[in-house]
């Protein structure tokens, strides 16, 4: 992975592509701070490709505990 300047990266455009095009991933940089990533496109995760909602399908099991019922339960408790 190169790390960048965003100003030396202008410069180098068609030289980062290059190695984009043969799977290397290049970080730029702004005054030191990581602004944006020029990656492969195999690596590319395009969010407009995401089954929405289904994709977050399973991400929050266990979350609510054993039993969802006696957790929101506690909760309504603390309310009372």
């Amino acid at each position: 992975m190169v790390e960048i300047g965003a100003e030396a990266a202008r410069k180098k455009l068609p030289e980062l592509l290059e190695r984009a095009h043969g799977g290397e991933t290049s970080i730029i940089k702004k005054r030191g701070v990581p602004y944006a990533a020029l990656v492969p496109l195999d690596q590319l995760i395009d969010p407009g490709m995401s089954d929405g909602l289904l994709s977050l399908l399973g991400t929050g099991r266990g979350l609510w505990g054993g039993d969802v019922s006696t957790t929101i339960h506690g909760y309504r408790d603390e309310w009372e």
